[in-house]
């Protein structure tokens, strides 16, 4: 992930390793194509319809749900890119298109890092949360979020030096990976001390975090390991294995809306949850 476009000479993955392989066999190149027909096809309707669902659980006090939102807007720039690529396979590298989806990757990250940071807050420091979560103050944060991939852009763009542009890309993109981590353990340090949050609510902000560090490791982190090796050993099968990963993001990510609901995700996150909580806690609403 160093720069926007490849050179004209460079006939195989661009830098982001987001686009199809024309040197790779017609095999890799056709299971490629496919997979992203697949993800296209299951994850551009899914994505609106949970935008919406998600929407609706919007409330005055209850701003979780817009971080989700943004994360999902993120998705559906992706899928929309992958769209063009699915039906013009022949322009897969162009510029626009792939400037358009590495905004979106990277607005998909930094949203994933706020999601986990806004539940980490609700378990380690709910009474100081409860006074400050603002639906304007919420709406302002996903403003500055969605500023952060342009200056980053922006930044490879001007700085448009392979060593530079590699090592800004590895930093950004390997950060969230212990942030993620931490809020992770910090919230299930926090979840005994914590009064203020039901059970069910605990369980699925574990599981949303849990969810979101599986994500990250497991999608985006292949992408990492292959910038830090791709100058030391080239490996085709891996940088598509690395590519398909990237794309299935946006259909794990639709999984958190099944966490910001109440219901039957309850009743399997109980029955799995190794934290000892008060199951006689009053019901209350998501947060």
């Amino acid at each position: 992930m160093e720069h926007f476009c490849s050179s004209s000479q460079d006939k195989s993955y661009n830098s982001s390793n987001v686009t199809f392989n024309d040197n790779g066999s017609n095999e890799e190149v056709e299971f490629i194509y496919v997979v992203t027909c697949i993800i296209v096809c299951i994850g551009l309707p899914l994505t609106i319809v949970a935008i919406y669902a998600v929407y609706s659980l919007v409330r005055k006090d209850h701003v979780a749900p817009i971080y989700v939102i943004n994360l999902l807007v993120s998705d559906l720039i992706q899928l929309s890119c992958m769209m063009v690529w699915v039906a013009f396979p022949e322009d897969s590298k162009a510029c626009p298109v792939f400037i358009i989806y590495y905004f979106g990757l990277v607005a998909s990250v930094c949203f994933m890092v706020f999601v986990a940071l806004e539940r980490y807050l609700v378990i380690a420091y709910p009474l100081w949360y409860r006074f400050r979560r603002k639906i304007k103050i919420t709406m302002g944060v996903c403003v500055v979020v969605w500023a952060l991939p342009l200056v980053y852009l922006l930044t490879l763009f001007f700085w448009y030096i392979s060593k530079v542009s590699e090592i800004l890309s590895f930093i950004f993109f390997l950060l969230p990976l212990p942030l993620l981590t931490f809020f992770l353990g910090g919230t299930l340090k926090a979840l005994s001390s914590s009064i203020s949050v039901t059970s069910d609510e605990k369980r699925r902000i574990v599981g949303m975090l849990v969810l979101v560090l599986l994500t990250y490791t497991l999608l985006f982190l292949p992408n990492i390991i292959w910038l830090m090796a791709k100058g030391a050993r080239h490996n085709d099968t891996f940088d598509d294995l690395s590519s398909v990963f990237l794309r299935l993001s946006p259909l794990a990510d639709l999984v958190l809306y099944v966490f910001m609901r109440k219901g039957t995700i309850d009743k399997l996150l109980a029955s799995v949850c190794c934290c000892r909580m008060d199951s006689n806690d009053v019901s209350t609403s998501t947060i």
